[in-house]
């Protein structure tokens, strides 16, 4: 019997004009609740699959259909009207994890079957309640727009047609299965939508019906964009082609952060709106504490104020979250969609709409090679950067639409619009614009429009092939989404004059409106512009024919709009392009009379009507509007005086240079151009010089004025820390240019006034100091005196200096979590020296919590944590000022009394287990049917010299073990193995990247930085500022009493080389979660196996100390933190290639990965790199024994100081281990118990095994 369901459109359009519909809430919560095991997920059908299928929810309908089908009975005994089926990720791109593509169909045929038994059942038991099937299609686990890889913006790990093709195979299981209507849900990326939809359309062609379509997109934050860029109107105008009985809201944010998109999507889409948002925002630990009552009343008020028509639940959600919006939205009038005025609504990552009211529309035209030489051969050179250039300038100089062309014979038209495109997409600056794709050959305007994932425009499609395919074309762009150019062009030619511009554009309308169902809105006319003053008589009407045939068109063909090539006007006059660009002034101006909506021109090019000469006005308008039969002749006797009269070409505005001196420093300060800062600032000196002045002035006056406002900027979150660390360097060469003529004419202490005096260090054994730099810098810009000790620095020697320049306050920095402890001793010696001033608390490991129950309990003063740069400014601040003050110290102590009381309050309730009984729940880990790889460099005889990957590196061999160092590691190789996140985290750019660089409020600011950070990483590649070193050994190991690894010396295993030792989670879990210490993941040495673990040490800091000081030399901050966060990205990735080629070549127990960089960062490898001071393994002095094992200091430079930060700060250090099963986990607190045991172990006494415990400490020690 076939399980195909009637259409249900009308059925469901008649109950969600009636009443709020409910949908169900989250299928992957209910069936965590499950705790499947892997045999679970497997069942009897997949015992022997060859990986892990643990997580494959979708699986579940064929392995667990009961639990599948109790989740969906739960829902509709909820209330639900709608449930969705179990296919998330069932289609082939997400199954290829799992090497299960073959079950798409079946997976969604089953899903769509069992959700669609269960809404039977329920329907049955109260027909007068209709339940229904939402077949689910999810976004996949690529993205069509947005590159894997970030040095190639143009790549991409998925097409358009693998997109379509997975989408159409999962449609085709769901209908076939029972559903009623089908969900394109989740949507973080426009462009897999859109193929999404031209599956659905595919499908619909074939099977000769339609089903109703859902679809709901993901506003990722409070950016309000997608993932991959759109607002919420511009998605909306991408997709709408689809016709959609629903579009909506779904993920990514709770109920109560979703409303103003919710509320945008409810006022401009014209079907029926939907909503299912998260059970709030996840907590730390990722998991949703939202209650039901709580979402409920947050969605009440939704469907009160008419934004809903359906309602439902994502991430969090459960039966009884949607039982209680069910009970919420009953009796609530749902939402009346409204009727929105006909218009072209087109899209990049913003709208763009047409209405009758809208001014004329430009598009860019230097992006096509057919009319640009230049653009032409920079795509004929491959240069797409340049490319890419000139398309941003048609944007910056007003282009609201780009038209791209790439029709050239000696360019593969298909592969440059495809990369030229794709790289468009991410570019936001110019992408947010809508695109025009334009070619002749329609399968270079397919390639392109697979490419777009907002609405973009065809250009162009006629009728000289035939009406068939003109059909075919212009059906063809209406799945695509896309907007359409109409030529008037038919089987006869061109139209050339007025009739044959009617009759052309007639007959194609009434085709595409009626036949096709083209909306009229979307058909974009051109009437054909040609060259006027051509001397031939037949051409003497071409301008007014055109303007003529504009206006005929706007009267006859309603929606219809016009379009056109401005440029082809001008075309007799080439090279004398003031009279071209005055003829397209006088031309657009009465075609826009006329009603020409848009036109393709020279968005830089364009001249003001009014601004012509009057005299050449008038004879270009005698020629466009043929007036007179000499009209051609008259333009041509003057066009030569006006020759090189064109206008300015558009390019950088230095019109700021024209501004009086002291304007141009505010100017240069606030835009952080440093070109002119000595120039400007003699030149200011020397006038205030001559009217009796000091240089002091040039400081009190503009540059803090200019500062002034980039501190305000900053404070306002209108200025990013990029920015500002640019103003300052401005400011800093200004100051230091001044320095001489202040100190010749007047003592140091009248040099100027300040807002008071910070000390800032990072604290003894700690070498990092980007973070304190960036804070220095920005407490520099709001004119206070910054007194930068440095890293490493004794507590003494920081208390000194704060007497010695009367500090008003002192800032502490540290990363590591020795740092902490050297935090707390400071803040004693602050107490026992009598001082009074405020001490600040800033770095990466620190926290409001650690400030307040460790540090602040040991100082009198006042002890103010501060989270980042853009705190520091308004808290140091409130410290001296009298006023604000009080209020700050008050607020402040209040937080640290309440954070005290929880902490106590927690490490009473915490429950731990005793170190017996945790070391007996060890990790599980079947020891009998495992056979640990052997290192391939193990068993071969070493080289002395080892070369491989262009990376040189010296290999010893000791007995059987194997030692390699590189003591010059090319970073080009390192490059393409950057995570840049933690890059943009330095510099406090809020966001996750590469989507950071579209973000409308960072977007600019990030885009800067990543360009100057690749314009460094280029010179620091081939001018060698810095040197990349390496280390690393695998050694034969065994585990022995359960948390020590005994490192041998060769492969007989009788002589201990070292020992490496470990700390065990000890807190109580939940049932069935191990107890783990990494000393679990090496086999113990009574199982008899031979075991192997691995050490590495790298570094990608040599010369960053010395190149960093030349930068400050220069008083260019910006440089010199730009360097060292480089050089620590670098690192990083030293540490991530080195992992791959351990695990691919040099141990080999992964021969055959192959990742890429997305899938590495992700650590999407079998194996961990943990290191000693993190979370798996907390204990800092670890360092040491890897240092002993591999002579790291030696062969590589690196030191160690005495609170075991690595010098240079860029290094990175830890262990290699190989099993499967091997995992990062957090210790987290520990009891006493293990303390002594470790302390033991160690050859420790217990207090010193509790000072570089401390931060893991489940108890209070004796001195507390």
């Amino acid at each position: 019997m076939s399980l195909v369901r009637p259409d249900a459109t009308e059925a469901l359009t008649a109950l969600l004009r009636s009443r709020i519909l409910v949908l169900d809430g989250a299928m992957g919560t209910m069936i965590q609740r499950h705790t499947f095991s892997e045999a679970e997920y497997r069942g009897d059908r997949f015992a022997d699959w060859p990986s892990d299928l643990k997580g494959n929810n979708d699986l579940l309908t064929l392995t667990q259909p009961e639990a599948i089908s109790a989740i969906h009975r739960a829902y509709l005994d909820a209330g639900a009207d709608l449930v969705e089926t179990n296919t998330f990720n069932a289609q082939v791109i997400s199954l290829a994890d799992y090497g299960m593509q073959e079950l798409a169909y079946e997976l969604n045929h089953e899903s769509a079957r069992l959700a669609r038994a269960e809404c039977d059942a329920v329907t049955a038991a109260d027909p007068s309640r209709p339940r229904y099937v939402a077949g689910a299609l999810g976004p996949t686990n690529r993205t069509a727009s947005i590159s894997p890889d970030v040095n190639d913006p143009g790549a991409r790990n998925v097409t358009y047609t693998e997109l379509v093709d997975a989408y159409l195979q999962q449609a085709n299981g769901l209908v076939d299965g029972g559903a009623d209507l089908l969900l394109i849900e989740t949507i973080f990326d426009t462009l897999n939508a859109k193929a999404a939809i031209f599956a659905l359309e595919t499908l619909f062609e074939e099977r000769g019906r339609r089903w109703p379509v859902m679809i709901s997109g993901t506003i990722t934050d409070a950016s309000g964009r997608t993932l991959s860029g759109q607002v919420t109107e511009a998605f909306w105008n991408s997709v709408r082609h689809a016709r959609p009985l629903l579009v909506g809201l779904n993920c990514a944010l709770g109920a109560a952060e979703m409303r103003p998109y919710l509320a945008e999507i409810s006022r401009i889409a014209d079907c029926f709106v939907s909503c299912y948002p998260n059970a709030g925002l996840p907590n730390a630990f990722g998991e949703y504490d939202e209650l039901p009552d709580q979402t409920a009343g947050v969605v009440r008020e939704f469907s009160e104020s008419g934004l809903l028509n359906l309602l439902g639940g994502c991430c969090g959600t459960t039966p009884d979250h949607i039982a209680a919006m069910a009970a919420c939205v009953q009796g609530v009038t749902p939402r009346v969609p409204p009727e929105r005025e006909t218009a072209c609504r087109l899209s990049g990552l913003e709208p763009l709409n047409i209405t009758a009211d809208s001014l004329f529309v430009n598009i860019g035209e230097r992006t096509n090679i057919t009319g640009s030489a230049k653009f032409r051969n920079l795509i004929r050179d491959g240069d797409y950067p340049a490319a890419l250039a000139v398309a941003r300038q048609q944007v910056e100089n007003g282009a609201q639409i780009i038209d791209v062309n790439m029709d050239e014979g000696m360019i593969d038209g298909v592969a440059a619009m495809d990369r030229f495109l794709k790289l468009i997409a991410s570019e936001p600056d110019i992408n947010r614009v809508p695109l025009m794709v334009d070619s002749s050959k329609f399968e270079v305007i397919e390639a392109g429009l697979r490419c777009v994932q907002g609405k973009p425009v065809v250009n162009s499609i006629s009728m000289k092939e035939g009406v068939d395919r003109f059909v075919e074309h212009a059906r063809l762009c209406r799945k695509y989404g896309a907007a359409i150019v109409v030529m008037a062009f038919d089987e006869d030619g061109q139209a050339d004059n007025l009739a044959r511009r009617q009759e052309i554009c007639e007959r194609a309308y009434r085709i595409l409106v009626d036949e096709v169902g083209f909306p009229a809105e979307d058909i974009i006319f051109d009437p054909n512009i040609f060259a006027v003053a051509t001397g031939i008589e037949e051409h003497a009407n071409y301008g007014v024919d055109f303007i003529e045939g504009t206006r005929w068109v706007k009267q006859n063909l309603p929606g219809a709009l016009v379009s056109g090539g401005v440029s082809n006007v001008s075309f007799s006059f080439r090279g004398n392009n003031a009279v071209r660009e005055a003829i397209h002034a006088v031309f657009l101006f009465h075609a826009i009379s006329a009603g020409m909506d848009m036109g393709i021109v020279n968005a830089g090019a364009l001249v003001v009507y009014d601004q012509v000469d009057v005299r050449l006005r008038d004879r270009i308008e005698d020629v466009v509007l043929n007036r007179r039969p000499d009209a051609a002749e008259r333009l041509l006797e003057i066009a030569t005086e006006f020759a090189g009269a064109g206008t300015k070409a558009a390019g950088a505005d230095e019109t700021w240079r024209e501004l009086p001196v002291g304007e141009r420093i505010t100017h240069a300060l606030v835009k952080g151009i440093d070109s002119w800062a000595e120039t400007d600032t003699e030149e200011l000196r020397q006038l205030i010089a001559d009217r009796g002045g000091e240089p002091i002035e040039v400081i009190e006056g503009p540059l803090m004025a200019g500062m002034n406002v980039v501190g305000d900027l900053f404070g306002a979150g209108k200025m990013f820390l990029p920015q500002v660390v640019k103003s300052a360097r401005v400011m800093k060469k200004s100051v230091a240019y001044l320095i001489p003529y202040i100190e010749a004419g007047k003592s140091p202490e009248d040099a100027g006034r300040s807002n008071g005096t910070v000390i800032m260090a990072t604290v003894k054994g700690d070498v990092h100091d980007i973070g304190k730099n960036i804070v220095g810098v920005v407490l520099q810009c709001n004119n206070y005196d910054v007194i930068d000790l440095g890293v490493m620095v004794p507590a003494q020697k920081i208390l000194d200096a704060a007497k010695e320049h009367d500090a008003d306050v002192i800032g502490l920095s540290g990363l590591i979590t020795p740092s902490l402890d050297e935090m707390v001793n400071f803040a004693t010696e602050m107490e026992r020296q009598g001082f009074e001033i405020p001490l600040i608390i800033g770095g990466a490991t620190t926290s409001r919590a650690h400030t307040a129950v460790k540090v602040d309990q040991r100082y009198h003063g006042p002890v103010i944590w501060v989270k980042d740069a853009s705190r520091s400014v308004p808290v140091v601040a409130a410290l001296l000022s009298p006023d604000q003050r009080p209020g700050l110290l008050a607020d402040v102590e209040a937080d640290y009394t309440a954070l005290r009381e929880r902490y106590a309050a927690r490490s009473e309730a915490k429950k731990m287990l005793s170190y017996a009984d945790a070391r007996t729940d060890a990790t599980p880990i079947d020891w009998t049917g495992y056979r640990p790889p052997r290192p391939r460099l193990l068993a071969r005889q070493a080289p002395d010299v080892h070369r491989d990957g262009g990376a040189v590196g010296t290999g010893r061999a000791t007995a059987r073990q194997f030692v390699q160092t590189f003591t010059d590691y090319p970073l080009a190789e390192l490059r393409p193995y950057i995570d840049w996140q933690p890059f943009f985290n330095a510099w406090e750019m809020k966001g996750r990247f590469p989507d950071i660089l579209n973000s409308p409020a960072t977007g600019e600011t990030a885009r800067r930085l990543y360009e100057d950070a690749q314009e460094m990483l280029d010179r620091m590649i081939e001018e060698r500022w810095v040197r990349a070193a390496g280390v690393f050994g695998l050694f034969p190991a065994n585990t022995v009493d359960d948390d020590d690894i005994t490192v041998f010396t060769d492969e007989s295993r009788t002589e201990v080389l070292t020992t490496l030792h470990q700390v065990r989670q000890q807190t109580e879990h939940r049932p069935g979660v191990p107890h783990r210490s990494l000393a679990d993941f090496v086999a113990p040495a009574e199982t008899g196996l031979a075991d192997y673990v691995g050490a590495f040490a790298v570094t990608a800091g040599l010369g960053v100390a010395e190149r960093t000081a030349a930068f400050k030399a220069e008083h260019d901050d910006y440089n010199a933190i730009l360097l060292e966060s480089l050089a620590d990205r670098l690192a990083e990735a030293f540490a991530e290639r080195l992992h791959e080629r351990v695990r691919t070549e040099f141990w080999a127990y992964q021969p055959d990965e192959d990742l890429d960089n997305a899938s590495l960062i992700a650590e999407r490898y079998v194996g961990i790199r943990p290191a000693p001071g993190y979370p798996a393994c907390p204990e800092h002095t670890e360092k040491q024994t890897i240092w002993d094992l591999l002579d790291v200091q030696a062969a590589t430079g690196i030191e160690l100081t005495e609170s075991m930060a690595m010098w240079p700060g860029a290094a990175v250090s830890g262990l290699y281990f190989s099993h499967p099963q091997s995992q990062y986990f957090v210790v987290g607190q520990i009891g006493r118990d293990q303390v002594e045991s470790y302390a033991a172990r160690k050859g420790w006494d217990v207090t010193e095994a509790q000072r570089w415990l401390a931060p893991n400490l489940g108890y209070r020690t004796d001195d507390e």
